[in-house]
């Protein structure tokens, strides 16, 4: 008889719904199909640098299809700098000592950008990794999508079509700040579904002119109020040039102290910006002479039940995940491709991400309803 595959998966970065529908996919296609046994290691890469795992089999993963959130837990930790008794330490051979000591012939993570750059760095290393794409910001670069992004847009649509209610009823202006990092596809996703009159994008620095000219043209309509949808990561042109400036320090140095120098200045500029949507509204309120108010959805565009396309999307990157492991081939990640998957290699997937093209048809059906994008 040959030997059964054995298999760890984990979860990593933050959590999302359609995590454990993923994990349901690829463990029932891998244990159905291939005879392969299953471990889950709890909280990310920290429960495989510590070797604390679960048992995964069919009663475990039976049952929590709909459930939100990960059964395995999450930790957002890097495996070459994870803190350890109050040092930061490379934990990567650990990591490789543990996998070879548990006779694992492959493992599975599920995470976003940089649960990826961590399976390359643990593929780099020798060991056999496959990657599944999840996240709500929608910014993995190589797949057409990643679960958890479907149910955030789904929670953040709705927000939007509620905070209209309020607007309308007391004359304000009313700004939803929306999730996504750098990348500006929830917000615009969401804005358009729910009918912004006003969303600002990362990818697109504004004018406070040119929105405060949209809250005007629609006050002389007699509407005297405006819904904006605000990426987290949208800036002015002034804190946008400010913000490029420092990255592009980080990216021209070469000398590893200087550079995280340059990597900590950026992070201080970045937080500093923090409470830019909150300055939004006084600019707006000033200019205006509206009631300016801010909702910040926040966490629970990432929490609860995943919608019918997340579990679809996560059963079909899961079931493949399991083929590709059959299959041996490893260091890449799995991928939505149209209707089908396909794979990509981990290298071209791990620290970079997938922004909002400015000439993506969703760009141009809000300008052609005439929602306005904060840049002229």
């Amino acid at each position: 008889m040959p030997k059964k595959k054995k298999v760890g998966i984990l979860t990593a970065g933050g959590d999302c719904p359609g995590l454990n529908a993923a994990i349901r996919g690829f463990g029932k296609a891998a244990i159905r199909e291939f005879d392969m046994e299953l471990v889950g290691f709890l909280d990310g890469v920290r429960g495989l640098a510590e070797n604390r795992y679960m048992k995964l089999d069919g009663r475990a993963l039976s049952g929590i299809l709909t459930i939100g959130g990960t059964i395995l837990g999450t930790s957002r930790d890097k495996v070459n700098r994870m803190l350890v008794d109050g040092e930061t330490r490379d934990m990567i051979p650990t990591i490789v000592e543990n996998y070879e000591k548990l006779g694992l012939d492959a493992l599975v993570t599920l995470g976003g950008g940089g649960t990826a750059r961590n399976a390359n760095k643990l593929s780099k290393a020798g060991l056999n990794v496959v990657h599944l794409p999840k996240t709500i910001d929608n910014d993995i670069v190589g797949t057409d999508d990643s679960f958890g992004f479907s149910t955030a847009l789904e929670i953040a649509t709705e927000a939007i079509d509620r905070l209209h209610s309020t607007a309308h009823s007391h004359h304000r202006i009313i700004l939803a700040e929306i999730m996504g990092h750098r990348a500006g596809w929830l917000a615009l996703g969401s804005g358009i579904a729910g009918g912004a009159d006003v969303i600002l994008l990362p990818e697109l620095p504004y004018h406070i002119d040119s929105i405060v000219n949209a809250v005007e043209a629609r006050r002389r309509q007699g509407l005297s109020f405006s819904v904006i949808a605000v990426a987290e990561g949208a800036r002015d042109e002034t804190d946008a040039l400010a913000l490029s400036g420092a990255q592009a320090l980080v990216d021209e140095t070469r000398n590893p102290s200087t550079r995280e120098t340059a990597k900590k200045a950026k992070r201080d500029l970045e937080r500093s910006m923090r409470d830019n949507t909150f300055k939004l509204a006084s600019q707006l309120e000033a200019a205006t002479g509206l009631d300016s108010r801010v909702t910040i959805l926040g966490y629970v565009q990432r929490g609860g039940t995943p919608c019918a396309q997340d579990r679809l999307l996560a059963t079909r990157l899961g079931t493949k995940g399991a083929q590709v492991v059959q299959d041996g081939e490893f260091g890449i990640m799995v991928a939505a491709k149209g209707t089908g998957t396909g794979t990509v290699p981990l290298k071209e997937v791990g620290g970079k991400v997938k922004y909002v093209p400015l000439d993506h048809p969703w760009v141009e059906a809000a300008r052609e309803v005439g929602t306005n994008l904060g840049d002229g």
